[in-house]
């Protein structure tokens, strides 16, 4: 990594081990990258990789950025474990979705510095998208850092206001399962058209993924690129006619993100 830091993982599950290959992709020396997971199977993927993995930090365990990769009801276990790395002054990065930097600190002692983070799943293969938060006490070389981090796995994005986080999360942190199902119904509607399966499946799939690639190359707002293709009183048309009337797409996904933006702070009060 250019600032020539410590990289502690702490968890080695999917969005771990997603992290550490985009790293590694990124030419960043595994020699500075280190896994902590009490799953032998977890330890045994780090190992293929070529990083050295334990069970759970100790006393020599040094480190200047700490990824907090773990489950969100598994936080408070870990954090016990790493108030010296706190006071060695580590910045904490934390991926556990629901968590508040509030509740880091609380768990890690004062003047922590700590940078939440929600990646997506498209973070596997080098196309996440990530907003991160920072409080008072994360430096600037610090935040750049972590930025680095997830630039290897997609973009980043910087909120002001952590509040913000659970709007992001309802988006681009649960979207990708939106768009899943968007697949899944397209590929559906197909087979009862009467198209093949394995026809199906494609047309749904290349259809999401090359509307979406487009729409990023195009640059032009999606509610323009929509209008080019639809003719008038023609088959888009037709289909947007059902999509767009009462009930239909728009209220749904508002329906439906509201309702995981509020899932999203309740889980941050329990």
């Amino acid at each position: 990594m250019s600032g020539a830091g410590k990289v502690l993982l702490i968890g080695f599950g999917n969005m771990g081990q997603a992290l550490a290959r985009g790293w590694l992709a990124k030419r960043h020396a595994a020699s500075v990258i280190e896994v902590v997971d009490p799953a032998p199977a977890a330890r045994s993927v780090a190992a293929e990789l070529g990083l050295p993995a334990r069970g759970a930090p100790d006393a020599t365990t040094a480190a200047d950025v700490v990824v907090l990769a773990v489950k969100p009801n598994q936080l408070q276990a870990v954090l016990p474990r790493c108030t010296a790395l706190a006071r060695r002054g580590a910045v904490f990065l934390s991926i556990a979705a629901g968590k508040t930097i509030g509740e880091i600190e609380r768990g890690l002692g004062p003047g922590v510095a700590v940078v939440r983070a929600m990646p997506n799943t498209p973070a596997a293969i080098g196309q996440g998208m990530t907003a991160l938060v920072a409080n008072p006490a994360a430096t600037e070389s610090q935040r750049g850092l972590c930025a680095e981090l997830l630039e290897a796995v997609g973009a980043v994005a910087w909120l002001d206001d952590e509040r913000d986080m659970d709007a992001v999360t309802a988006i681009s942190g649960s979207g990708p399962a939106y768009v899943f199902l968007l697949v899944e119904c397209l590929e559906q509607a197909a087979i009862d058209l009467g198209l093949a399966a394995p026809l199906a499946k494609q047309l749904a799939l290349a259809t999401v993924a090359g509307a979406a690639a487009y729409a990023a190359a195009a640059g032009d707002p999606p509610a323009e690129l929509r209008r080019r293709v639809t003719s008038p009183n023609g088959t888009t048309q037709a289909a947007l006619d059902v999509l767009m009337g009462e009930g239909g797409l728009r209220e749904l996904l508002a329906r439906a993100t509201r309702a995981a933006a509020e899932r999203s702070r309740e889980l941050a009060r329990a």
